[in-house]
């Protein structure tokens, strides 16, 4: 006889639901192996003289459920195969193909070992909850399992069940998840036992108590009603790509709809610049509007797109993730990384890679290609020396970077000595482009730097005008003289 492993489900608890034919197997069979006799099915089966062997012992003697689960296949794959085995049934809670994951590696290790497996279905925990807590799945519906709830999964305009809620912690943590899109005294619902007479319990409690009721075990479950309200959706990507997409359809804002990418491609420079001020400032309320603002931007570029058929957002998203994925081999593969310079060589080599699937050689590139034109000069200035200095062509010491600044400026010097505004202007540039070298040699950004130093400016200058004004004068009305004391003034109490 060869090797056969009959699945059977054993219903959601109710006894009665067992069918006669599953009950007549079950009595039949030699062999009979349960994942947990923790089911009130069981006790009843062995009440009546069915014994099972289960794999209880293995919960314990394993730290995470995908070892027990694993383990548990390999023994039941090990028995059917041994000469003794023959024909073995295992039996598991609910439908064996409901939430079973010892049945799904059954089913997928099972025909390359040359064993035959039969699956025959029961009632799941699914028809009592249709039935017990009285919604249509037509409606809309999605299971998710305890252990994998996040924000991304829940949609609130379907009816959610929520299962293996075995205890207060996981059910915690189930709460965390749904607080994310929910309101905390959202009414949610816990179900026990469902169909299990003398034992079945359904509470509704509002979100943030949910983990603070008792009786959490093997057959309970959480239910959250569907909900077409608006502010539940409101924090959803989809609901943005939504509002997007109808502020540029033909019943949407006149203006969204006239836009192109170049009539906002301005608006993409600023919204960035904003974002880099709250930075700046640490102004983590600001900053979170500015952001907004800013994928906005990228939510209507996308947009565009998406009405010509070329990509939408979520090709985008697609890229990137892809992306991220592949320029990380060191936590998405089998490289290592033991600090940022080392993530950065992977992050170039794999960029690297990338061009040559394209059939761009990366070795026939420009040392340096791939600074955008449209940087700011100060940025683009320092990334192109960068990729400059990276093969090679660099000052060897510091030291030659002040040499070569002094020389700039004495051209400079000369230069405004002529008069030549052209001239001017270019030993000007020279000028600025040994100071950015000298900027990346201490490591520092001159971007950033020169930021720092503009906002000092700013800050210092206003305390001049402030105290002018208490002097009943402005800066038009004063003198250098008395401008430059107010100024040093400042820098005292800067430093104090």
């Amino acid at each position: 006889m060869s090797a056969s492993i009959t699945v059977i489900g054993l219903g959601s608890g109710d006894p009665e639901q067992l069918t006669l034919g599953s009950f007549r197997r079950l009595k039949e069979a030699q062999q009979r192996y349960v994942r947990t006799k923790d089911h009130p099915v069981v006790g009843w089966l062995e009440e009546t003289g069915i014994p099972f062997t289960s794999f209880d012992a293995v919960y314990e003697a394993k730290e995470d459920f995908p070892s027990v689960y694993a383990e548990i296949a390999d023994r039941l794959i090990a028995e059917a195969k041994s000469m003794s085995a023959g024909q073995i049934i295992y039996a598991v809670p609910g439908h064996p193909m409901v939430a079973e994951l010892t049945v799904k590696l059954l089913r997928e290790r099972c025909p390359a070992e040359q064993i035959t497996i039969e699956v025959i279905g029961g009632e799941s925990f699914l028809d009592e909850a249709f039935v017990r807590l009285g919604f249509d799945p037509i409606e809309g519906f999605q299971l998710l399992d305890a252990s994998d709830v996040n924000a991304e999964l829940i949609h609130p305009q379907l009816h959610t069940l929520i299962g293996q809620v075995y205890d207060e912690f996981t059910a915690s943590d189930v709460k965390l998840s749904l607080m994310e899109i929910y309101p905390d005294d959202y009414e949610i619902t816990v179900g026990h036992a469902l169909g299990v007479e003398g034992r079945e319990q359904i509470v509704t409690v509002p979100l943030y108590e949910l983990d603070r009721i008792s009786g959490f075990g093997n057959l309970s479950l959480v239910y959250v009603p569907a909900n077409s309200d608006e502010s539940l959706r409101i924090r959803t990507f989809g609901r943005l790509h939504e509002i997007v997409e109808i502020l540029r359809s033909p019943g949407g804002c006149p203006w969204d709809r006239e836009q192109t990418h170049q009539s906002i491609r301005k608006n993409l420079i600023e919204e960035t610049y904003e974002v880099l001020e709250t930075i700046d400032d640490d102004d983590p309320d600001h900053m979170r509007e500015e952001l907004g603002d800013l994928l906005l931007q990228i939510m209507l570029h996308s947009q565009m797109e998406e009405e010509l058929g070329t990509f939408s957002v979520y090709d985008v998203i697609q890229e990137l993730n892809e992306k991220l994925i592949y320029r990380h081999p060191h936590v998405f593969g089998e490289l290592s990384a033991e600090d940022a310079e080392a993530a950065l060589q992977n992050w170039d080599a794999m960029k690297a890679e990338e061009k040559r699937r394209k059939g761009i050689e990366p070795e026939r590139l420009s040392a340096l290609s791939g600074v955008p034109r449209d940087l700011p000069a100060l940025m683009k200035a320092y990334k192109l020396q960068k990729k400059a200095a990276k093969v090679g062509f660099d000052w060897e010491h510091i030291d030659s970077v002040w040499d070569k600044l002094e020389e700039e400026i004495t051209e400079l010097r000369e230069a405004v000595k002529t008069g030549q505004p052209a001239e001017q202007t270019q030993e000007l540039g020279d000028v600025l482009f040994s100071v950015v070298n000298a900027a990346r040699f201490i490591k520092a950004d001159p971007e950033e730097a020169l930021s720092q130093t503009i906002s000092k400016f700013i800050r210092r200058f206003g305390y001049v005008e402030e105290r002018l004004h208490e002097a009943g004068k402005t800066p038009g009305t004063s003198s250098l003289t008395e401008m430059d004391r107010l100024w040093e003034e400042a820098k005292k109490k800067e430093r104090r």
